[in-house]
């Protein structure tokens, strides 16, 4: 096929889309695919939801949608699609490893090779045993954190009229909100100390739902984020340079209004 130009980026990373699960961006993610290009694309996992589906999630249109838009990027671009398999969509292990064609391959991991370095890519959840419900904790933020100050002012005043002794909420979640974080930079070092055992320069992951890039003892740690809650891709130019891009159009206020406005008139 002849092509003209070059496609926008050298490789294309994204991960956790949670396809068939009420949170996924489909939509959104389907816009960005076709938005932009690349030699190769990487879905680290995640991709489908398999939990969801089996709790009953439904699969949309949009989400097919997602398949074709990859199987169009492979026709007009040559690219590479390479599917690594994530914890929701273990399902996948039975098939693994699995290529079709020269263009399409399921695996359980990868070592990309570029510009003279080594990344170790993997969903990143090879290190899970209590660690996955403490990620939301992860997301609790400012807002969960005012309002928890809020109901324990409240639930004292409660307690005091009970007799009992003051409870320290606030205490507890601040306990919890700072092991969230440890556990964030745990998962981080923790990866990067894989990928220094494999010899590689670098660890690609997502799992957690946090984009990051940065260096962690000398390894570059990679992070693709999600689009379930920020809508991100890890992008690789044809420089060779990282990058973290956030889908543009994404508004959350416009999506709470819609929420809203539906609970409203319901």
């Amino acid at each position: 096929m002849g092509h003209h130009s070059q496609p926008t980026y050298k490789t294309i990373v994204i991960s956790d889309l949670h396809l068939g699960s009420k949170g996924a961006k489909a939509a959104e993610v389907n816009e960005f695919l076709r938005a932009h290009s690349c030699h190769q694309l990487i879905l680290n996992g995640d991709i489908i939801d398999g939990w969801q589906l089996k709790k009953g999630g439904s699969w949309k249109k949009k989400h097919t949608a997602f398949f074709r838009c990859v199987l169009k990027m492979m026709d007009k671009w040559d690219t590479e699609v390479i599917y690594l398999r994530g914890n929701h969509d273990d399902f996948l292990e039975q098939v693994l490893p699995l290529k079709i064609g020269k263009q399409f391959s399921i695996r359980q991991d990868y070592m990309l090779k570029s510009f003279g370095k080594k990344y170790f890519i993997t969903h990143g959840d090879i290190f899970d045993s209590i660690t996955s419900q403490m990620k939301w904790l992860a997301y609790l933020g400012d807002i969960g954190y005012t309002f928890l100050l809020w109901l324990n002012k409240w639930y004292n005043q409660y307690r005091t009229w009970q007799g009992k002794p003051y409870y320290s909420l606030s205490q507890v979640i601040k306990q919890k909100v700072k092991a969230a974080v440890n556990f964030i930079s745990d998962f981080e070092e923790k990866l990067a100390e894989l990928a220094k055992a494999k010899g590689a320069d670098g660890i690609i992951c997502g799992h957690i739902h946090k984009a990051e890039i940065k260096m962690i003892d000398g390894i570059a740690y990679m992070n693709s984020g999600d689009w379930v809650e920020s809508l991100t891709a890890l992008v690789e130019t044809h420089q060779g340079e990282w990058q973290i891009i956030e889908f543009p159009l994404y508004n959350l206020k416009a999506e709470l209004n819609e929420i809203l406005g539906e609970a409203i008139a319901v």
